[in-house]
């Protein structure tokens, strides 16, 4: 749906207007067809210490990615002579190294004389050490420190500009590629003041074609025919993915139709029958089991909890979580994946900071962050990866039916003024579904535009 208010800002006369009224100003975001190709990219870098071997580590990840120049600002304090005139698509900094929290004073030397430099729809990306894994109390409070940080900066940037924590303690340049390469370009556009966990173990993956990531993969999308599900078989297709389209059999026509328009296979499918899992099973075995898993399928009924009935209470969290359950356990114990297979689960907001009238689906989608957190580990052992995103306000059929002052709402609460995209919260499942992202588990990525309400 067209958001008519983000359209009037971004005029001349808009822009003048809602600044003297001081109403929120949208900026129109940087996508995958807008975005700066990375090797058109200038790249600020800077370290609380250069000669350490995770920083090399990170530089190689950069210079691999093919970025057009990579810049050392804060080495002399900032870029002089400038004029504050923008010169950087992104902002780089490691605070690995990072040990005390009077130290702090790094962060804010190389952000105070650098984030002025910054383009429009600009990318901040702070690496830190993973506060569990920390060798002293100090660095424990310093790395965990890094997130209200974080949090706050993403706040404080304007005109579609991000800014995002990677958490990594191996610091392999393989490990970075994937996530550095998302996180600078227009694919992460709706993604900001998010943590990054990599915590999985190094993987051999082998040489990636970075163009079509997914060629040869079998994926399987449920709830494909419309809304985000749609959008999450189309961007699958683009990357060359080998697409299997679900959705109940009342939306057979529009599966089949989907699935002809992107070349893939229609499974007109009920997720939270007794026989989707064995079908599932079945249909993965004939092709050497599923390589990507998304579970997208999902219900709403909402009521508030003194008029909900038995049923829609069931009905949203069997369809919503209990039926993701059994298909992942039976492929899991059946050998249904192939090698290094991916499951992204879709969350919600609504699970983070409930909301009115969705007790049952907040409960679902909580509870699916807790399956990805409980599957972790254990897929890890077996090199495989589980993750979820949570999207918040997105623009779809549904939110167009909102009434207009809630739906206004709605867009304006986060960060960056605007209503998401269905292809935003593609572009975050394919980078977690992406070979690359190995080191990307037990991972739940908002997809809300750093929403205000419980992100």
């Amino acid at each position: 749906m067209s958001d008519r208010y983000l359209n009037f800002t971004n005029t001349k006369f808009g822009l003048k207007l809602t600044s003297m009224l001081g109403l929120p100003q949208p900026y129109q975001l940087r996508r995958r067809d807008s975005d700066i190709p990375l090797n058109e990219q200038n790249v600020a870098i800077g370290s609380v210490d250069y000669r350490n071997n995770a920083f090399k580590e990170l530089e190689a990840a950069l210079n691999t990615l093919g970025l057009s120049s990579l810049e050392y600002p804060s080495i002399n304090k900032g870029v002089e002579n400038t004029g504050d005139k923008a010169v950087y698509h992104a902002l780089v900094f490691d605070a690995r190294a990072l040990q005390r929290p009077i130290d702090s004073i790094q962060l804010y030397d190389y952000f105070n004389k650098n984030i002025r430099l910054l383009q429009n729809c600009g990318r901040i990306i702070l690496l830190g050490r993973t506060p569990e894994h920390c060798e002293s109390r100090d660095q424990r409070v310093a790395q965990t420190g890094l997130q209200g940080f974080i949090r706050s900066l993403a706040k404080e940037c304007r005109k579609g500009t991000t800014a995002q924590l990677i958490y990594d303690n191996n610091g392999k340049a393989a490990r970075l590629q994937s996530t550095l390469r998302f996180l600078l370009s227009g694919d992460s556009a709706y993604v900001s003041g998010q943590m990054i966990w990599l915590q999985s173990k190094d993987s051999t993956i082998g040489s990636i074609n970075w163009e079509l990531p997914l060629r040869d993969q079998k994926v399987l999308v449920t709830g494909a025919s419309q809304g985000i599900g749609l959008a999450i078989a189309e961007l699958i297709t683009k990357l060359g993915g080998d697409l299997y389209c679900l959705d109940i059999p009342q939306n057979q026509k529009a599966l089949e139709s989907t699935a002809m328009r992107l070349g893939g296979e229609a499974i007109a499918l009920d997720v939270s029958s007794d026989h989707a899992p064995e079908t599932l099973l079945e249909i993965g075995g004939k092709i050497d089991g599923w390589d990507v898993l998304i579970h997208n399928a999902g219900i709403t009924r909402d009521k508030t909890i003194a008029k909900m009935s038995e049923k829609d209470w069931i009905q949203v969290v069997d369809v919503n979580l209990a039926a993701q359950q059994r298909i992942n356990d039976c492929l899991l114990e059946q050998n249904g994946f192939s090698k290094g297979a991916r499951i992204v689960c879709v969350s919600s907001i609504s699970g983070i900071a409930g909301n009115r009238g969705q007790t049952n689906y907040a409960y679902s989608k909580a509870a699916v962050i807790g399956m990805v957190e409980a599957y972790s580990q254990t897929l890890d052992k077996k090199g495989m990866t589980i993750n979820a995103v949570a999207p918040g306000f997105i623009e779809t059929a549904m939110t167009g039916a909102i009434p207009l002052t809630v739906r206004e709402a709605g867009r304006r609460l986060n960060s960056l003024s605007q209503g998401g995209q269905p292809r935003d919260v593609a572009e975050v499942i394919a980078w977690l579904a992406h070979p690359a992202s190995f080191a990307v588990n037990g991972n739940i990525i908002r997809v809300c535009g750093q929403s205000l309400l419980g992100a």
